[in-house]
């Protein structure tokens, strides 16, 4: 990694969560969002020019993630891990929308009351946006790359399109290059399970002492098969009733359950214990709206201009983002980098959960940065854009 007489960033302490101001966001609607803000937490030391070469991997998050990635990504994140914090300066941003510090739904407005309804539909290529403000802010303009999965590898991949010159390197798992019907279908019906919550109000319940737990919940329920495998979920359940419940008796009651109704039900719950209704909903319409070839000539047209190496991972038991969907990602980006596998009965959430497979997946990417010529070369090439 090279020195240079650039400014270091000024980062948080390690894992502690900060909040920077990002200013004004026009959104890609034409709704500006004001006095935006994006929360992130850093682990390891920033090393090299933060305009040019340096050792920034940036990390997306998933639907309902944070900025703790050494959390939800413990193994793969920290000294000597595939991620390794001794070398790498890993930086998490929590996704505009969402409700962890970031600007969303939940948020104080600039008028001293909540955002609530009035914070607008948002896109990928607006979080992304949203993401470069705040690096600007930081005094980075060029990372060495970004990693995201599911909803992470979305803006990773907007990400390259949108600022190719500022990303050398990327990996992208469990995405599409946009939402499929089915994928539309089983999130709007996610949606309007909370928006039909007495509770929903219009989307201005915070500060009313009540919320859409139950429309969230179920939410929660139905999105929670699409991310584990139905081979998991079957050898797990089956037929089996909750301990102590019969619900094969003569009537149906609420509280006579099947065992996977009361898993189901426990992932809802805890859902509605830490995340906002209106930021799922913001979130999930966001990943509605995904076409990376919108406004670019279609899908492939686009994944071709592509100048940035990228990796792709697939699962080969998804459900939510069918393997054929990263075959597609795979034949038709401008500079493929490499394409991986994950082989679990688990489904979507597999590159959360498979440890071993991802490490190995992780440490090869890293290895591939190393060896293959950066996004700034081959854009230097092409000509794309001036360094």
């Amino acid at each position: 990694m090279c020195d240079t007489s650039s400014a270091a960033p000024q980062l948080p302490p390690e894992g502690e969560q900060r909040v920077v101001s990002i200013g004004d966001l026009a959104t890609e609607a034409g709704v500006t969002i004001r006095d935006a803000s994006i929360a992130f937490r850093r682990w390891g030391a920033f090393r090299g020019d933060p305009h040019g070469e340096n050792n920034v991997l940036l990390v997306e998050h998933a639907l309902t993630g944070d900025s703790d990635a050494a959390d939800w990504w413990c193994e793969a994140i920290g000294p000597g891990k595939a991620l390794d914090t001794d070398e790498w300066c890993v930086i998490c941003t929590n996704a505009l929308g969402s409700c962890y510090g970031s600007t969303g739904p939940a948020s104080e407005h600039p008028d001293g009351g909540v955002w609530g309804s009035r914070f607008p539909a948002i896109t990928m290529r607006d979080m992304v946006h949203a993401e470069r403000a705040f690096l600007e802010q930081l005094g980075i303009s060029r990372v060495h790359a970004i990693i995201g999965g599911s909803m992470g590898g979305a803006r990773t991949l907007e990400w390259t399109l949108l600022y190719p010159e500022q990303v050398d390197y990327a990996l992208v798992l469990a995405v599409s290059a946009r939402a499929s019907a089915w994928q539309i279908g089983i999130q709007s019906a996610q949606i309007t399970s909370i928006t039909q919550d007495p509770d929903w109000r219009g989307g201005d319940y915070h500060g009313t002492g009540v919320a859409p737990d139950a429309g969230l919940a179920a939410a929660r329920r139905i999105a929670h098969l699409t991310y584990r495998g139905e081979l998991e979920i079957d050898e797990r359940f089956g037929t089996s009733a909750q301990p102590g419940e019969n619900p094969l008796g003569p009537f149906r009651e609420d509280g006579q359950r099947f065992a996977v109704q009361s898993y189901l039900e426990h992932q809802g719950k805890k859902l509605t214990e830490r995340f906002d209704a209106a930021s799922y909903v913001t979130l999930t319409e966001a990943l509605n709206r995904h076409d990376v070839g919108r406004g670019r000539g279609g899908l492939n047209k686009a994944l071709a201009s592509s100048t940035v190496p990228t990796m792709i991972v697939g699962v080969d038991t998804d459900i939510l983002y069918p393997y054929h969907q990263q075959e597609h990602l795979s034949r038709n980006l401008g500079n493929l980098l490499a394409m991986a596998k994950l082989s679990s009965p688990v489904g979507h959430d597999a590159f959360l959960v498979e440890a071993r497979q991802m490490d190995r997946i992780l440490r090869n990417f890293i290895t591939l940065t190393r060896e293959t010529p950066s996004a700034r070369e081959v854009a230097a090439e092409r000509g794309a854009y001036d360094i």
